[in-house]
């Protein structure tokens, strides 16, 4: 069934409430005060079951000056407006404000209902018709049909109900992609079962017995119940005025203006970036730093206003702005709000969302102007762009990047798929990275400039090992993408891995003939020393003259794979590793076992200090095996060649 909010906006005593009695039957006046004002106060909730069989959400909203926060929180998620007027009065300054707030907030369509016709005669009522289409001109109600009701006589009811049937008609289905999200209006205590929170629900859908948090204050409950105009659902939607009974949450836990949705969906957040429509009939300029009344959704926050590159606002001016808030709200990015002056208490403007977790900006750099038109102007495809640009190599989480633009399901997996190659996804443990492949082919050079950097200062050494390379490029980057960038390189060919280093593809240590010769000279000490090698810092000491020279040539015969290093400070020449393989094989073939004794005797008397990383080589080489004390050949167990 189609789901669809209608609100009531109005001045004061114009027969809001009244009309919707005369409609649904329900009095929403439902407070003592209320009854005994003769005005409403609160939010007042009715349903109005039309012909087409469509059921429409009735929101009654108070028209006194006073209660506009309330009408504010009224408004937000309706899908029409019914602009009330009474004939008696005419066009009054509440009917003006409330028509400017729900342009504001987005409503695309309504009617407006001349109300208390039984007070006028005809040619009255004509004169104030006159008056309405000339205050409606140029807003999004100029077109709209209008009907003039009796609620005491019921006089245009039935026409009143058959142009709401029609307007239903045209409005758009909700969407069901996204968070559900449920800003609340009312919340209250029912004996027996406990919490209950109620709101239009903005978006996707929930269920009973789902988890759900309650917003900015990141309170979890689960959903006992759900109530749509006082019935029993198994789940609310997109567009359902909606009664949550909440598990696990108290009352003074929630309050109007928190958000209940999903967990983890959403982010708390005190900096938003907007576009801004400052009315024309704003009383004065919109000065840089001005506190105002910022409404959002159901909420009210004090905030105050930055602009860039000025220091005022002219009325009817539309600018990028950004809202600095005493408290954190949630949102998403097109969200609609409203701002009202501190004084006098009136709307002064409102618009959209353009960033909901936004950093503090630099009001006089001209590049912050530039990138908050660039998100006034930028569709989805844009906007993500422009998100993954600004985290650079660092990326983004994909769950965050989603928030950020505000897309959801299909369509979020619609503009991944038509961004392409433009977007590189590494995934993770938990859930994937983001990175655009500008930044990435960026970082990606940056490593190669590291090696190329390294090569030039160190042109003998063999390269860099994993762990250096990353201490050398951004560390924004995370290690999965440092991985996955060079995991593309390797692929390429633009790098190179020999054993634990890494270096440039077209990288070769080149050996003057001086180097040659001393490379030559320390791999024969390691030669010679056969089955006992010095410590390297030893056997390089004596070449003090040239230690820099030494020591990265003795890496090179390292990453040659001459020198092999058995452990910390024991490297043994390759041929001695063979001739100690050689000697072990045949003896074990002649004798079956071999013990450390033997292996000494072999050696030619070398001391354990060597005779142990030896035989421990060997069973790594998967030559030997050992059996308690004793060493035997590996089943398979051979020469190598």
């Amino acid at each position: 069934m189609k789901r669809v909010v209608l609100g009531t906006a109005g001045h004061v005593d114009h027969g809001k409430t009244t009309l919707v009695k005369a409609l649904t039957g329900v009095d929403t006046d439902r407070l003592k005060e209320e009854k005994e004002r003769g005005i409403t106060i609160e939010l007042g909730f009715a349903r109005l079951d039309l012909p087409s069989g469509v059921r429409v959400g009735i929101v009654d909203v108070p028209g006194h000056e006073r209660f506009v926060r309330t009408m504010v929180a009224g408004a937000a998620g309706v899908d029409l407006v019914a602009l009330v007027v009474a004939a008696d009065e005419g066009v009054r300054p509440q009917t003006r404000e409330h028509l400017e707030i729900c342009e504001l907030l987005g409503v695309k369509a309504g009617l407006v209902v001349l109300t208390k016709k039984d007070l006028v005669d005809e040619e009255w009522l004509e004169l104030v018709r006159e008056e309405v289409r000339e205050a409606l001109k140029g807003t999004f109600l100029e077109a709209a049909p209008m009907v003039a009701v009796s609620a005491v006589t019921g006089e245009g009811l039935d026409r009143l109900v058959e142009i709401l049937d029609e307007l239903v008609r045209k409005v758009p289905d909700r969407s069901l992609e996204g968070p559900f999200r449920l800003p609340v209006d009312r919340v209250f205590t029912v004996k027996g079962f406990g919490t209950v929170v109620t709101g239009t629900a903005l978006s996707g859908r929930l269920e009973v017995g789902q988890e759900v948090e309650v917003y900015p204050k990141g309170v979890l409950a689960r959903v006992r119940r759900i109530q749509s105009h006082g019935e029993e659902r198994e789940e609310a939607l997109a567009g359902m005025r909606t009664a949550l009974n909440l598990q696990g949450v108290e009352k003074e836990e929630v309050s109007r203006g928190d958000v209940v949705a999903e967990p983890g969906v959403l982010r708390p957040s005190q900096i938003l970036d907007l576009e801004l429509l400052y009315l024309k009939s704003a009383p004065r300029p919109l000065r840089n730093l001005e506190k105002v009344h910022f409404h959002l959704g159901t909420a009210e926050i004090m905030g105050e206003m930055v602009l860039f590159g000025k220091d005022r606002l002219e009325p009817g001016e539309r600018d990028v702005v950004q809202v600095r808030l005493s408290e954190p709200v949630v949102c998403l990015r097109g969200d609609r709000f409203v701002i009202r002056s501190g004084s006098p208490l009136v709307t002064v403007g409102g618009g959209r969302v353009l960033n909901p977790l936004a950093r503090r900006r630099k009001r006089t750099k001209p590049w912050e102007r530039e990138e908050l038109e660039r998100l006034r102007r930028g569709g989805d495809r844009e906007v993500l762009l422009y998100h993954l640009e600004k985290a650079r190599e660092a990326g983004l989480r994909e769950s965050l990047l989603r928030f950020k633009v505000s897309v959801f399901g299909d369509s979020w997996d619609r503009l991944l798929a038509e961004l392409g190659d433009e977007v590189v996804r590494v995934p993770g443990e938990e859930e994937s990275v983001l990175i655009s492949r500008r930044a990435f082919e960026e970082f990606k050079e940056e490593i190669l400039r590291a090696l190329a950097g390294f090569h030039e200062r160190f042109p003998l050494k063999p390269g860099l090992t994993k762990e250096e390379l990353r201490a050398r490029v951004s560390d924004r980057a995370s290690s999965r993408i440092f991985e996955a960038a060079l995991s593309e390189l390797l692929a390429a060919g633009r790098i190179s891995a020999e054993r634990e280093f890494l270096r440039l593809s077209t990288h070769r240590p080149v050996l003057p003939e001086e180097a040659e010769a001393l490379k030559r000279e320390i791999e024969e000490i390691f030669r010679k020393a056969g089955f006992t090698p010095p410590d390297p810092e030893e056997a390089l000491s004596r070449f003090r003259d040239r230690p820099r020279l030494a020591l990265d040539l003795f890496e090179v015969l390292v990453q040659d794979g001459v020198l092999v290093r058995l452990s910390e400070k024991l490297y043994f020449h390759r041929e001695a590793l063979e001739r100690a393989r050689k000697l072990a094989v045949d003896y074990l073939r002649k004798h079956g076992e071999m013990g450390v004794g033997d292996f000494r005797r072999l050696t030619g008397g070398a001391s354990r200090k060597y005779l142990i990383p030896l035989l421990e080589y060997l069973d790594r080489e998967k030559v030997t095996i050992r059996v308690g004390d004793k060493r035997i050949l590996r089943k398979g167990g051979r020469l190598k060649g």
